[in-house]
């Protein structure tokens, strides 16, 4: 079974300017437990509010959403049962500040378990796993605003692991951060799926960040445009910039020679396979 399943699920802004507009069209998707899913688009393409649907921030005009199982587009659904889905979805945003609410470290990240009602040793606990899981045990004491930025990401996805959820949603999170921040984020999304088979959507526009993941889907004017591996996806480089979606500078590159006559593969996603055929090619 499908920890998510969306079944021709559409979504409309209800405001003046975007009253009517679809986002999200007719949308029918399944994603495993444990895997981890890159999500591609263009600005305006509905990858955020693709998001925002499966976490319950937003609810679709139309179409059925199931949640390990459970339809959270039911009109039964209690607000209970709210608080239970986004307990089992977390998201982590753009911008880590509008993530952090306390000024000392620990309790920021003891914020959400408190919330829940979870008895004192066992925020203790969890606040402790979730600070050693981002490699910043040391700074439990210290106040967000003294960290860098790929810091304070960590800091909001601990606050998230603290809440034990079965899937996190990465809205963007990295694209406020520098390539190092970016690489302590990634690293770290990377173990929370292989290590603690946590479920993973990663909504990126980093390229060289959606080919670490296992299946890449990219949705552009609110529909599905392509779904498959990495290697699958960015071998189609010529569909991805038509709709203004960058590949790969490898597969880029590799997709140049193949057009001046040159039998090379194009789902080349590495520097070193790259290099290597550059390197027969020389020869």
């Amino acid at each position: 079974m499908a920890f998510i399943k969306m079944e021709n699920v559409s979504f409309s802004y209800d405001n003046d300017t975007l009253h009517d507009i679809p986002v999200i069209k007719n949308i029918n998707l399944e994603i495993e437990k444990g895997s981890f899913v890159a999500i591609l688009g263009h600005n305006g393409s509905g990858k955020s509010t693709l998001a925002k649907l499966l976490n319950f921030i937003l609810t679709p005009n139309s179409g059925k959403i199931y949640i390990n199982g459970r339809d959270i587009t039911s009109p039964d659904i209690t607000e209970n049962d709210v608080f239970e889905i986004r307990r089992d979805i977390g998201m982590v945003f753009q911008n880590p500040d509008n993530q952090l609410v306390a000024t000392i470290i620990e309790e920021d990240i003891a914020f959400g378990p408190e919330n829940m009602g979870v008895e004192s040793s066992e925020i203790r606990r969890r606040v402790d796993d979730a600070l050693a899981v981002v490699g910043m045990s040391k700074y439990a004491r210290h106040s967000p605003h003294q960290l860098s930025g790929g810091q304070k990401q960590r800091i909001a996805i601990a606050g998230i692991i603290a809440m034990l959820p079965e899937c996190i949603i990465f809205d963007e999170s990295t694209s406020m951060l520098d390539p190092s921040g970016r690489h302590e984020v990634m690293n770290t999304i990377e173990m929370l799926n292989r290590e603690r088979n946590i479920t993973v959507l990663h909504i990126t526009h980093i390229m060289n960040e959606a080919v670490r993941a296992d299946r890449v889907i990219v949705i552009n004017d609110g529909e599905i445009f392509l779904d498959g591996t990495p290697s699958e996806v960015f071998s189609n480089v010529a569909e991805l910039q038509s709709v203004g979606l960058d590949v790969p500078q490898v597969t880029e590159l590799m997709f140049e020679i193949s057009k001046d006559g040159i039998d090379v593969p194009i789902n080349i996603l590495d520097e070193k396979s790259c290099a290597d055929i550059l390197e027969k090619l020389l020869r």
